[in-house]
C-alpha cells in the first residue's frame, strides 16, 4: 500500500495536508514561530514545515492501515498471505545461494536476505509479522475485537504457511538449487533445529521486535527511498543478529521435511512453534510497551470521525460479534444520539437520500401508529477497501456534509408525520453489516429497507455477512419491493406463524394510520375442505383483530397462483417469511418467489426474530 492509500480517517493524514488557510494551520504556524522565538532567540525566517511525523501522526497513519487490513474478507487476506509466504522463497533461495557460494561468509551470504522482504512491503502483501502492530494497535484502542484480531492473524498466517509450502516444494523437487546451495540449505534449516527451545523463543522475540520497529519506520517516512533502505537494513539483521523469522522458518523445516530428513511434528513444535510466539510477543511488545505509550492521550481525536470516545464495550472487545459489535466503523454520525427506550424505533438504511422517498414514508406511516414513535434513517455509505491515492481526510468530511445536506429533505419529509425523526450517516468498508450493528445498538424494533436494483442487497451479497443473518435477528424486518406506495387496497396472504403475526402487525398499522382497506387471503391445501379453511381464516382475523378484513380462501391449492390473481385487484401485499429464512435467502440470492415478480403491485416482505437453528434459517425446514 501506498501511503496516501493508508490514511482513511478524518484528520488521520500529515499536517501538509490541511488547507493552508484554515484558522488551525494558522494558529499552528503562530506556535511554530513562538517556539521558534524561544529557542534561538530570533524569529523564525519564512513558513517552518517539519520534515517528519510526529508520534501521534504516526499513530494515526498505522490505525488508518489497520482498519483496511482487519476489514478485508477472508478470500483477500489470504490469498495476499499466500503471496507472501512465496516471497519468503526468495529470501530462503538467495540466502542458500550465496552461503553456498561464499562458503558460510557471515556477511557477504546476508546480503541479499532482505529481498523477499521488500517485495512483500513495496508489494503490499501480508505477512504475519509485518501484521503484529497494525492490528494490535486498532485492538488496544478498543476499535476491534479481540476475536478480529485472532481471525486476522490466523487467515494471514494460514497463507504465509501455504506459500512457504509451495515455495519449499518448489526448492526440494524442482532442481533450483545447485549441489553447494542444496548443501547450504541443509546447513541453514538444520542450524535452527539445533537451537535449544528458549534460545529460539528469545532470538524470534529479538525479531519480531525489528519487524514490528520496521512497520513503525515505514509508516514515519515521507519517500520511497528512506523506506527502501530501512527495510533493507533491519531485515538485514536477522541474520546478521542469527536471529529467526517464523514464515521463513517454516519454510526452511519444510525444505527438511520434504527432502525427507526431519519429521513435521517435530519440526513444528521444537523449531516453528517457538520462532512463531518469540516473534509475536516481540511485535506486540513493542506495540504496547514503546510506540503505544510514547503517544498522547490525544493520539485518537481526529483517527476517527467523533474521536476515542468510539470504541467497543468490554465484552464487545473480549467476544466481538458474539456480544455486539467486533469493529468500529469510519464513521457514525448515528452514535451521538441516545435511544429512549420507551419510544418505537423504527430504523431506515438508505443508499441514496434523494430516491428513496417512499420508504422513508412507508417507516413514518408504520411510525406514527404507535405512542411516542421515532423514525432514524441511517444513510449507509460504502467506501471501497482500496481507495484511490486522493481519498482520505478531506473526503470523509465532504461525505458528512453531503450526506447530511441530502438528509435535510429526509427530515422535512418525515415532519409530515407525528414522528420524531432522527439521521445519522454510516461510512463503513462493510455498509450491509453495519444495519445490523446499527439495529441492535440503538434498540430498534423495526427496521423498513429497500430491495431491488443498486440496493443495499447488492453490497450484502458482497460481504456474505454470514454471521450476521444467521444469528438472531436484531428486530423484526421488513423488505419494500417498491412499486409505488398506495396503500389503499391491501392483501395479506397468511399461513399463520410469527412472520404473519408481524404482517399483521404492520397492516393494522397502516389501516389505523392510512385508512387501507384489508384483504385476508388463505390457500387451502385440500380443496374438499372449504368450511375448515374458512373457520381457520375467521379464527386467525379475529385473534389479529382483523375481524373486519375481507376473507379469502382459495381452494385450488397452487399457491402462487392464488396470490397472483387475487393480488391483480391490490395495491400492496406483505408476504411473511414463515419458516425459510427469508433474510438470508435475499442475500445469498437463493430466494425464488416468482409471486414477488409477476405481481404488478408493491410487495412487503417480513421476517420477524425466531429461535430457529443455523440450519433452518440458512436451509428452511
Amino acid at each position: 500500500m501506498s501511503d496516501s492509500e493508508r490514511p482513511q480517517h478524518v484528520d488521520a493524514g500529515p499536517p501538509d495536508q490541511v488547507d493552508a488557510e484554515s484558522p488551525d494551520q494558522s494558529g499552528e504556524d503562530s506556535v511554530r514561530e513562538a517556539v521558534e522565538r524561544s529557542r534561538h532567540g530570533a524569529p523564525a525566517v519564512g513558513s517552518v514545515v517539519r520534515d517528519r511525523f510526529s508520534s501521534d501522526e504516526v499513530f494515526q497513519r498505522i490505525i488508518a492501515a489497520a482498519d483496511e487490513e482487519i476489514t478485508s474478507g477472508n478470500r483477500e487476506l489470504f490469498f495476499s498471505g499466500l503471496a507472501a509466504g512465496f516471497a519468503i522463497t526468495i529470501t530462503f533461495l538467495l540466502y542458500a545461494s550465496l552461503y553456498g557460494a561464499t562458503d558460510g561468509h557471515p556477511i557477504l551470504s546476508s546480503m541479499l536476505y532482505p529481498l523477499g522482504f521488500i517485495y512483500i512491503i513495496i508489494g503490499g502483501y501480508q505477512l504475519y509479522t509485518e501484521n503484529t502492530l497494525p492490528p494490535v494497535a486498532l485492538t488496544i484502542e478498543r476499535l476491534a475485537s479481540l476475536p478480529a484480531l485472532l481471525r486476522h492473524w490466523v487467515i494471514v498466517l494460514a497463507g504465509n504457511f501455504a506459500g512457504g509450502a509451495f515455495g519449499a516444494a518448489a526448492l526440494t523437487w524442482g532442481g533450483v538449487f545447485d549441489r553447494p546451495a542444496e548443501e547450504a540449505a541443509m546447513s541453514i534449516a538444520t542450524h535452527g533445529l539445533e537451537t535449544a527451545w528458549w534460545d529460539l523463543f528469545f532470538k524470534a522475540a529479538f525479531a519480531g521486535l525489528i519487524v514490528a520497529g520496521v512497520v513503525w519506520v515505514t509508516f514515519a517516512s515521507r519517500d520511497t527511498i528512506s523506506r527502501l533502505v530501512m527495510v533493507y537494513l533491519a531485515f538485514l539483521a536477522i541474520p546478521l543478529g542469527n536471529l529467526f523469522h517464523v514464515v521463513v522458518s517454516f519454510t526452511e523445516m519444510l525444505y527438511l521435511v520434504f527432502a525427507g530428513e526431519l519429521g513435521l511434528f517435530v519440526g513444528a513444535t521444537e523449531f516453528v512453534l517457538p520462532v512463531l510466539l518469540g516473534n509475536t510477543l516481540g511485535g506486540v511488545l513493542l506495540v504496547t510497551v514503546v510506540n503505544y505509550y510514547q503517544t498522547s492521550e490525544k493520539r485518537l481525536e481526529s483517527a476517527r470521525f467523533a474521536g476515542s470516545e468510539r470504541r467497543l464495550s468490554p465484552r464487545e472487545w473480549l467476544f466481538g460479534g458474539f456480544a455486539g459489535r467486533s469493529y468500529v466503523p469510519l464513521i457514525d454520525t448515528g452514535e451521538r444520539t441516545a435511544a429512549d427506550d420507551e419510544s418505537y424505533r423504527v430504523l431506515v438504511p438508505i443508499a441514496n437520500p434523494r430516491t428513496e422517498s417512499r420508504i422513508v414514508k412507508l417507516a413514518a406511516m408504520l411510525a406514527s401508529g404507535h405512542e411516542s414513535g421515532t423514525v432514524h434513517v441511517a444513510h449507509i455509505v460504502q467506501v471501497p477497501e482500496r481507495p484511490s491515492a486522493n481519498y482520505g481526510s478531506r473526503q470523509h468530511r465532504r461525505i458528512v456534509s453531503e450526506s447530511d445536506n441530502q438528509l435535510e429533505d429526509v427530515r422535512d419529509l418525515v415532519g409530515d408525520y407525528d414522528v420524531e425523526c432522527e439521521t445519522s450517516t454510516v461510512v463503513s468498508h462493510r455498509s450491509f453489516e453495519e444495519i445490523f450493528i446499527t439495529a441492535e445498538r440503538m434498540g430498534t424494533d423495526l427496521v423498513v429497507m429497500g430491495w431491488g436494483a443498486n440496493q443495499l442487497w447488492d453490497a450484502a451479497r458482497a460481504e456474505r455477512p454470514l454471521s450476521e443473518l444467521t444469528s438472531e435477528l436484531p428486530c423484526d424486518f421488513l423488505v419494500f419491493k417498491d412499486r409505488g406506495l398506495d396503500t389503499s387496497r391491501i392483501l395479506l396472504p397468511t399461513a399463520g406463524g410469527p412472520d404473519s403475526d408481524l404482517s399483521a402487525e404492520v397492516v393494522r398499522t397502516l389501516r389505523t394510520t392510512a385508512g387501507a382497506e384489508v384483504t385476508l387471503l388463505y390457500v387451502a391445501d385440500e380443496p374438499a375442505e372449504p368450511d375448515r379453511a374458512e373457520q381457520f381464516l375467521g379464527e386467525w382475523a379475529v385473534d389479529h383483530d382483523l375481524g373486519d378484513a375481507n376473507l379469502v380462501v382459495d381452494d385450488s391449492g397452487d399457491v402462487e397462483a392464488a396470490i397472483c390473481r387475487e393480488a391483480s385487484d391490490h395495491t400492496m401485499m406483505l408476504i411473511g417469511a414463515t419458516e425459510r429464512g427469508l433474510l438470508s435467502r435475499l442475500v445469498t440470492g437463493t430466494l425464488h418467489i416468482d409471486v414477488i415478480d409477476e405481481v404488478g403491485c408493491s410487495v412487503l416482505l417480513a421476517e420477524r426474530p425466531t429461535e430457529r437453528s443455523l440450519f433452518q434459517r440458512l436451509f428452511g425446514r
